[in-house]
């Protein structure tokens, strides 16, 4: 199979585009690096273009792999034809090469081996070989009858025949195919509530199935989230799962894919025909069906979550003077902690505003110390327990403190993972655990992908069914979003920590943290050149990861953009044109694009000896150095004031935060204790097919309530005029 010419056709590019992809990972090149610095190699594709086209070279190579290994052991068998050969290679998935291998493979003991092993294949293959057959078959079966061999009476002859012939409909690719679209295309999915579950006294975990107790619906027509959701009451104990389809028809479809003709044993066949399907082949594929149904689930779960997570890292930071995290508890208290605009932790206490202390007062009173002693411009509350209260007293402190500050409300998910991880340790190591919470929570605010890397991406909470789907390609999903989230926003050299240095383009952790002990000797990096002098930071890796490190203010100021060094000749030449020198970077960047605005660009790139990819970027940089692309994304809405749920009123219009999108909607936090459900069918006046397309987690968005249940406390919103 040529591989790059398969994915070419694929994905509708070239296969020059795909070669020279595959060189460059074979090399060690990084699609980030790719994607932004390898344009004029690969026509421009993007990451997401090049992790499909790494994903597929990696099956492909497998499944390659796989029929080399199938083939050889077919002929080692001595049983590979010109035809099984043939339609071995032409496979395009590993199924269909397992189950073409599947007559040839090793068998562990079973009726139709030990009826093979008694002498009975050839009275199997008799039936089939002899469709017009019209003399005695009495006589001729009974003449297998052989005590010596375990056959007693021809009625155990023939049964015997038959298991045999049960296997090899079984073993035959067609069959199985024909079985398995047939599933996918007429059956439905049908569950119940478990008989057992009001007997089981044991059980702790509540029946939250309610919805699947009578449900059935067409397996081709599931939706993801139902089918995650049918696995996880099944795999609970408080489903009943199974599949429901025309039993006769599938059978008779077998019998005439196998048999293909008229047969003088019909009367024989039939019923083997059902037996090989109930006994052998529904089994076997219905596994196959419903794992297929779990990947495909599996693999838009991943990716609804992998978008949330990438706008959750990629909100803008907030740059205040000083930010107060509070973690709000009751019996053990709430931990409040003070961090500078650099995230640098300044100061710390315990307050017990709520039950059972009821240091009410108190608590505002310290508060207020606090923010008046570190002119505190904003409160980041964690929304976990004991959020709403807390939200409830510090409005009202700011609100009779008349003080210019505000507050948000802050997913906390993963704080306490972070608390208790090595890394916060070696951040904090006099600090107790439950102190270093609140201090991720105020960062999170301050820079939240800097402060989010540090956390398992799986505890973030912005996934849905995230623990029930396929872990390893959840980890490598969203650890691919944390890289190319890091190296999209870029990371500043002197400032950054280990582990956000970590998901740079090119570096590892053993590298990352050398770059840190480095830093801390010479007190900071003037010139990217410099990285060269760290340990283990080789040519290769400088080349990966150097246009992704910025310094604010070092010798070069190319080196506070994305221009990659090994472009700053090629810049000179630019800026030369434009009559302006590197110093001019800071201050009249923006006059490239001017100067050049009535001139081709292919022209100015042959002058240079530059890409007109690279040399677009090289202007893009140029207009806006040191730009942080967060900017542009929506601001997070700060509150002064706080809104509950009883205020709430049908036909209220109010400003919301998309907080995590799921396939039937988004929730959003309009600032009442529950987030409101804003359904797909309510999202636009027409119809969505998936709420991505319309939303992103962290957007601010107008919406109006349309019902509101305090008792279930649920509120249903729509964005609908």
């Amino acid at each position: 199979m040529n591989i790059p010419f398969v994915i070419s056709r694929e994905m509708g590019i070239t296969e020059s585009q795909v070669n020279k992809v595959i060189e460059m990972f074979e090399e060690g090149a990084t699609v980030p690096f790719i994607a932004r610095y390898r344009k004029e190699h690969t026509g421009g594709l993007d990451e997401d273009q090049l992790r499909v086209i790494e994903e597929r070279q990696n099956y492909l190579t497998i499944l390659e792999d796989r029929k080399e290994t199938v083939l050889k052991s077919i002929e080692e068998q001595g049983k590979l034809t010109d035809e099984l050969r043939d339609k071995i290679i032409a496979a395009t998935k590993l199924q269909e090469v397992e189950d073409l291998y599947l007559p040839y493979k090793p068998k562990r003991k079973t009726r139709g081996t030990i009826a093979k092993a008694k002498g009975l294949e050839p009275l199997a293959l008799f039936m089939l070989e002899n469709p017009l057959f019209e003399g005695d078959f009495d006589e001729i079966v009974a003449a297998y009858v052989d005590p010596e061999k375990g056959v007693n009476t021809p009625a155990e002859a023939l049964q015997g025949a038959q298991d045999i012939i049960a296997e090899m409909i079984s073993d035959t690719a067609e069959v199985r195919q024909a079985v398995r679209e047939f599933l996918f295309a007429e059956s439905s999915a049908v569950s119940k509530k478990a008989p057992d579950r009001e007997a089981d006294k044991n059980k702790t975990k509540k029946d939250v199935y309610e919805t699947y107790h009578e449900f059935k619906g067409q397996l081709f027509s599931l939706k993801p989230y139902q089918i995650l959701a049918l696995n996880r009451g099944e795999r609970d104990g408080f489903l009943r799962v199974s599949l429901e389809f025309d039993k006769d028809f599938i059978v008779e479809q077998i019998y005439k894919v196998f048999i293909k003709h008229d047969s003088a044993f019909e009367d024989i066949l039939r019923p083997v025909a059902d037996d090989s399907f109930t006994r052998l082949i529904f089994p076997s594929v219905e596994r196959e069906v419903r794992a297929e149904l779990t990947e495909k689930a599996d693999l838009h779960a991943i990716e609804v979550f992998a978008a949330n997570l990438r706008q959750l890292l990629l909100q803008p930071p907030i740059h205040l003077e000083a930010i107060m995290g509070i973690d709000p508890g009751f019996v053990s208290g709430s931990k409040i902690a003070i961090i500078d605009k650099t995230g640098k932790y300044l100061d710390g206490k315990t307050i017990y505003p709520h039950p059972p202390q009821n240091r009410y007062e108190d608590a505002k009173k310290q508060i207020l110390q606090m923010i008046v002693k570190y002119n505190v411009g904003l409160i980041a509350i964690g929304n976990g327990t004991a959020s709403r209260e807390t939200e409830f007293m510090v409005a009202e402190l700011i609100n009779e403190s008349a003080k210019d500050c505000r507050y948000l409300i802050v997913n906390e998910a993963g704080a306490s993972v972070y608390s208790a991880s090595e890394i916060a340790k070696q951040e904090f190591p006099d600090l107790e655990a439950s102190q270093r919470g609140n201090i991720s929570i105020a960062r999170r605010v301050l820079d939240p992908l800097s402060e989010l890397v540090k956390i398992d991406p799986k505890s973030i909470g912005v996934g849905l069914y995230q623990h029930d789907v396929d872990q390893k390609l959840l980890a490598k999903k969203l650890d691919d979003v944390v890289v190319s989230c890091v190296n999209y926003v870029g990371v500043d050299l002197n400032t950054s920590s280990a582990p956000l240095l970590t998901y740079v383009s090119g570096l590892n952790r053993t590298v990352a943290r050398r770059i840190i002990d480095y830093r801390d000797k010479i007190g900071g990096f003037t010139s990217r050149e410099e990285l060269m002098k760290v340990a283990g930071l080789g040519d290769k890796m400088f080349e990966q990861c150097a246009g992704f490190l910025k310094i604010s203010d070092g010798i070069n100021p190319l080196d506070n953009t994305f221009i990659h060094p090994e472009s700053y000749e090629v810049t000179k030449k630019l800026l030369a044109i434009c009559k302006l020198s590197e110093n001019d970077v800071k201050t009249k960047g923006s006059m490239v694009k001017l100067f050049l605005k009535n001139t081709r660009i292919e022209k100015v790139a042959a002058e240079i000896n530059a890409g007109v990819p690279t040399l677009n970027d090289i202007i893009e940089n140029l207009s806006r150095p040191g730009r942080d692309p967060r900017e542009d994304m929506p601001k997070p809405i700060l509150r002064s004031d706080v809104l509950k749920m009883e205020d709430l009123q049908k036909g209220m219009r109010l400003k919301g935060t998309v907080r995590n999108i799921v396939d039937f909607g988004a929730f959003v936090d309009i600032g009442v204790k529950q987030d409101g459900l804003l359904h797909i069918s309510r999202m636009a006046g027409k119809f969505i097919k998936n709420p991505l397309d319309v939303l992103k987690v962290a957007d601010v968005i107008e919406v109006t309530v349309i019902e509101v249940d305090p008792v279930k406390g649920r509120i249903s919103l729509s964005m609908k005029d």
